[in-house]
């Protein structure tokens, strides 16, 4: 891939693509190592082998057939990790269901959106997670469930939902248990089962995620067996996965990081997956990484910051550590550094994507060197291509910024009952459009800039913000540092950075200007500091630039521009 002559990359490979099902590919990897190790979940002491694992998902299965769920029907899913929801993974894949993950962290505006947009028909919920009450939210849209027979609900609110089905021993009226769907399947049930299996296609849809785009009401981008199946194939090819590796898994599974570059990584090779716990904790880490002997750990960089600055950090043998993915915002060369010189991970990947493409598009492999692996996100993947556009769609040289838009096996179907977002975000070549800015040098490596929408405009002069905060991380007292624009009479715009300092570090506006001045252009140097405990965050780790960025405006008395 040396000496590009313009930034257009594909992924040649002489490993085919995998036509299977998601049902297919269990029951393979199952027969062939039955006894090997498939999940640990660490909080729910929950053990089980490929045989196992293959067994629960065709009960499973089973069960929701015997609800009258039929292929193509939507079931919602809104839990944090847990057992069940790997089950569900891949029981719904063998049902020919098409599972929607619903963000742990919505609240009931969000949940009635996703459920109306997408239309599902049942729902596995659990009974909340962090002070969100999920039995309360579905309650306000549908006050019936109390008095429904159980499978049997009718809700104006929620009109296509009839089957509720909850997760713990607890009885919700109107619910169904999930240990009672999931109980063991009778012969004629498997037999059913089974035939059901031998008519599904590679092609069809098996998964919507939601996902807020670049403006606008969450869209649902709808993902097939052969999109993600893939994905996680190739994934775990990047890491170097066999049978013998233990992936430590603290994303959440709604998200593509948790169920793709984690579970499909693993099932794909026969690993095992590892879940600490419900949610993000960097001790519950620390010690199922210790006690597993996992050999590989996903994380946001927002995580592995945690875990590194956790302070018994240093009590923990990791030295079972090799791989794993850092992803899902920029990842700062510091704190890459730091992952392979104290937790062992030698052999840490970056991926780059985004969910509406499977997600992976880039990815360093193992055997980089540190310094590619620490400044871009690495090549192209097999069996896709990307290439860099100008604002007039024309392919950019070598080393030059533009969109990155992305082509292959990878792309969604498109977003579930949105035709017109859709054709706005897959053109008519059928590349997606993914909204990032990017560089792809002449070997090949990708660089992400930053976002179309996040670059800075002042006085006509472009700053990319991704480029100020990997010059900020240098700086020994700054721990993370998140920078966005915000509105200036004068200039258009101006440059705000929310820094965190390190424990026990004191450094003031003045400082953090100064050090700018001294090494980069003076007018990326930012015009408002703002030291700060937390930055608001998604659930995956990702930090909310326009929460930062509309506090700011409050703060400062500033008058937002105008959008479309």
């Amino acid at each position: 891939m040396s000496g590009l002559a313009q930034s257009y990359v594909h992924g040649a490979s002489a490993r085919p693509l995998i036509g299977e099902t998601l049902g297919a590919l269990l029951d393979r990897i199952a027969a062939a190592a039955p006894d090997s190790p498939a999940l640990v979940v660490r909080h729910q002491d929950i053990r089980w082998n490929y045989r196992q694992l293959r067994a629960r998902a065709d009960d499973l299965a089973a069960g929701l057939i015997a609800l009258g769920l039929k292929p193509g029907e939507r079931i919602g899913i809104w839990s944090p990790n847990n057992a069940e929801w790997v089950l569900t993974q891949f029981a719904t894949a063998k049902a020919g269901l098409i599972l929607v993950n619903i963000n742990p962290a919505y609240r009931v505006h969000e949940f009635d959106h996703v459920m109306n947009k997408v239309g599902c028909k049942a729902l596995i919920l659990s009974a909340g997670f962090k002070g969100n009450d999920y039995i309360a939210s579905l309650r306000s849209l549908a006050p019936e469930l109390d008095r429904a027979a159980p499978g049997q609900l009718k809700a104006p609110r929620l009109p296509q939902l009839e089957i509720v089905i909850r997760l713990g021993a607890e009885k919700t009226p109107g619910a169904l248990n999930f240990t009672d769907i999931a109980a063991p399947a009778s012969k004629a049930q498997l037999a059913e089962l089974a035939a059901l299996e031998g008519t599904l296609q590679f092609d069809d849809p098996i998964n919507i995620q939601f996902t807020s785009g670049t403006t606008g009401a969450p869209k649902g981008a709808t993902l097939t067996h052969h999109n993600i199946l893939n994905n996680g194939f190739f994934i775990g090819e990047a890491m170097r996965l066999t049978s013998a590796d233990r992936l430590c898994i603290p994303v959440p599974y709604y998200h593509c990081f948790g169920m793709v570059l984690g579970n499909l990584a693993c099932v794909t090779h026969g690993a095992c997956m590892v879940s600490p716990s419900e949610g993000f904790d960097p001790l519950a880490v620390l010690e199922t990484v210790q006690a597993e002997r996992c050999t590989g750990l996903h994380g946001v960089a927002t995580m592995f910051i945690a875990i590194l600055g956790h302070p018994e950090f240093a009590r923990f043998d990791l030295t079972s550590l090799r791989t794993g993915i850092m992803a899902g915002a920029p990842c700062p060369v510091e704190v890459m550094r730091n992952v392979v010189a104290r937790m062992h991970m030698s052999e840490v990947t970056i991926a780059y994507g985004m969910t509406e493409t499977s997600p992976v598009s880039f990815q360093s492999a193992c055997d980089d060197p540190l310094e590619r692996r620490v400044t871009t996100v690495g090549r192209i993947q097999p069996h896709i291509e990307v290439k860099i556009v100008d604002a007039e769609g024309r392919v950019v040289p070598p080393g030059v910024a533009g969109e990155l838009l992305t082509r292959g096996y990878c792309v969604m179907r498109g977003y579930w009952g949105d035709e017109e977002g859709t054709a706005k975000a897959i053109d008519g070549a059928g590349f997606m459009h993914t909204g990032d800015l990017a560089t792809i040098d002449p070997e090949g490596y990708c660089n992400i800039v930053g976002r179309l929408k996040d670059v800075v405009i002042r006085g006509g002069e472009n700053i990319y913000p991704r480029e100020v905060e990997e010059f900020l991380y240098t700086h020994p007292a700054i721990a993370d540092v998140q920078t966005f624009g915000v509105p200036d009479p004068h200039y258009g715009e101006q440059l705000c950075a929310w820094i965190k300092l390190r424990d026990g570090a004191v450094l003031n506006e003045g400082e953090v200007v100064a050090f700018c001045k001294a090494s980069i252009a003076h007018y990326k140097a930012p015009r408002y500091v703002r030291f700060v405990e937390d930055f608001p965050m998604t659930v995956t780790g990702k930090a909310q630039k326009f929460i930062m960025r509309e506090k700011m405006i409050e703060e400062l008395g500033l008058v937002a521009e105008k959008t479309a």
